[in-house]
């Protein structure tokens, strides 16, 4: 198939899937903020601590739906090694979804993806599946990711709760 026709198909499908999710959160009655020239819903949830922001956005070209959402803080300078480390020790107890970490920035990001190629359908419980498991990743881990940046959490402390 040609690049322009493969790109149209792609587009259309993104489409139908962003309309999914749309379908979802309004039945749900979720507050969000549609982008819909860019496929992107905004929203957020209030977690036991920090507030968790996110997007979903629904990638034609990769043909991807992407949660993400950035933790509300970056890690000090001094603090960037033990971050990533940090990192590596929650993603190690997570079935699903990853945090993304730039140790340049010290920026945190919770992604948590899904594949809409071929014939591949999605559903409104894929939806509901992963806003609610990525909100409560990201509920668990914040606020000791958190702790850790603002020194009321030792490294070791961090990795014991990652491992519990």
């Amino acid at each position: 198939m040609e690049d322009g026709k493969m790109a149209e198909v792609n587009m259309k499908k993104a489409k139908e899937v962003y309309k999914k999710l749309v379908g979802m959160l309004e039945k749900h009655g979720w507050s969000f903020d549609r982008h819909d020239d860019d496929l992107v819903i905004s929203s957020g949830v209030k977690g036991d601590d920090l507030p968790i922001e996110f997007i979903v956005v629904v990638n034609a070209k990769q043909q991807v739906a992407e949660f993400l959402s950035r933790l509300p803080f970056e890690m000090p300078e001094e603090k960037r090694v033990e971050g990533a480390v940090a990192v590596c020790a929650a993603n190690d107890g997570i079935c699903d979804g990853s945090f993304d970490y730039n140790i340049r920035t010290g920026q945190i990001t919770f992604r948590l993806t899904t594949s809409f190629c071929g014939e591949t359908v999605l559903g409104e419980e894929l939806f509901e599946y992963m806003i609610f498991v990525a909100s409560a990743t990201v509920d668990k881990y914040n606020d000791k990711f958190y702790l850790l940046a603002q020194g009321g959490m030792s490294l070791s402390q961090f990795i014991e709760f990652a491992d519990e």
